[in-house]
């Protein structure tokens, strides 16, 4: 067996940045793509945010889930169930919904954040994906919101990210081509956005071309294992031998895992998008609607809208009432825009992998020689993409990461 030979399970944003890197480490490279671990990749908001280095396991969470919880139209809401992994999640989430937890937090998500947004910038530069480097806005509709952001922007200042303090007039001033109801915005200049979907096909792209295998419609439903080595996956009584194996499956990360008896703390993280072909205004930067928890970014002459996070099941059916609070929230911070103009714009669903603590699970699997994972980036996904695809391929090759990555450790809990 070629033990330079990586069998990458998964074909998302994570799957094939992590193809990319290890191909440029000189592994050869198979990609498995069932299409469906890692459905989260090209409807979502598009965003590259360094900004966003406070997890979503923070102080207030708690009280928030369980004041929205019983708002069918609410940003994030924990879908009750007897399941016991649901449950066991839930009370790691509990846990870990503290200031020290997110300050111990803070200086990784900072550092992926920033090597992620440089790892875009230079890939760029070699092909054009659409990468727009005018920072985010986020939006505050009232004074106790925008003071609540003012509050992280200072955190942000504190440990080296860029963030501005706006009013109302110096945030219009930043996009004057569209009216906003707010009393007043961050700035976070060092934020990007791009389209994800063609920002997957470049990466795509990459990989093919130095060489890598991508297996489309491959469902990955075994592993095979011989000790504490793995010695093939199997999908539909086809097997794909490897020296080493990386699970990058989004939401089916937890489930595939459990094949070798390591039981993984991951949700599905339930998301919708909306996106306008030809929308009344449009903004030249990306912005979250701070009240809302909704997310808007212009993606060439188009404006996706994307929000909630609906925690505790693989179901992707659209619910209607989650979808109608996202498209009215829209028209409260920017006028311009109607629930009419939504008529007929059908919605995106995707499961975006959620860990209990908020960060990522990456690194070796516990007790096994040779498998890795790569999951548990909820809506980070696209935005950590590249950092992560470096981070694992420097750990196939036995190279030293940039940084301590302890505490994304698969085995953590």
């Amino acid at each position: 067996m070629d033990q330079d030979r990586v069998v990458i399970v998964g074909g998302g944003v994570i799957g094939l940045c992590t193809a990319y890197h290890a191909l440029r480490k000189g592994f050869e490279v198979a990609v498995l793509d069932g299409g469906s671990g890692d459905n989260c990749s090209t409807g979502n908001a598009g965003m590259i945010v360094p900004s966003h280095f406070i997890p979503l396991a923070a102080p207030g969470m708690v009280a928030k889930g369980l004041r929205w919880m019983f708002n069918p139209r609410s940003p994030f809401y924990i879908r009750p169930s007897p399941d016991p992994q649901l449950i066991r999640w839930c009370l790691l989430f509990l846990r870990h919904a503290n200031a020290r937890h997110v300050e111990a937090s803070m200086g990784l998500l900072r550092d992926l954040g920033l090597e992620s947004r440089r790892l875009f910038a230079e890939m760029a530069e070699e092909e054009d994906f659409g990468l727009v480097k005018k920072g985010l806005l986020m939006l505050c509709r009232t004074e106790k919101g925008l003071h609540e952001e003012a509050e992280v922007a200072e955190a942000a200042r504190r440990i080296g990210i860029r963030a501005d303090v706006l009013t109302a007039s110096q945030a219009a001033a930043l996009d004057p081509e569209v009216e906003m109801s707010i009393a007043g915005a961050v700035h976070f200049p060092q934020d990007c956005h791009l389209d994800p979907a063609r920002f997957l096909l470049a990466v795509r792209k990459r990989v093919l071309t130095l060489g890598g295998r991508i297996m489309d419609g491959v469902e990955v439903d075994g592993i095979e294992r011989n000790g504490d080595r793995i010695t093939a996956v199997s999908a539909a009584g086809r097997r794909f031998e490897g020296g080493r194996f990386v699970l990058c499956g989004g939401s089916l990360t937890a489930r595939l895992l459990g094949k070798t008896g390591i039981r993984l703390p991951l949700q599905p993280g339930k998301g919708y998008s909306l996106t306008l072909e030809k929308p009344v205004r449009l903004p030249a930067l990306c912005s979250i609607l701070c009240e809302a928890k909704v997310a808007v970014t212009p993606m060439g002459g188009r404006l996706r809208i994307g929000g909630t996070m609906e925690v505790g099941s693989m179901d992707d059916r659209v619910k209607p009432k989650r979808v109608r609070g996202i498209v009215e929230s829209v028209s409260d911070y920017l006028p311009a825009f109607k629930a009419d103009d939504f008529e007929g714009v059908k919605p995106w669903v995707g499961l975006r992998p959620v860990s209990p603590d908020g960060l990522p699970y990456l690194g070796p699997a516990p007790h096994l020689a040779n498998l890795f994972v790569s999951t548990g980036h909820a809506m980070m996904g696209l935005s950590l993409g590249p950092v992560s695809g470096m981070l694992m391929a420097d750990l196939l090759a036995g190279d030293a990461p940039f940084r301590d990555i302890g505490g994304m450790a698969v085995g953590r809990f």
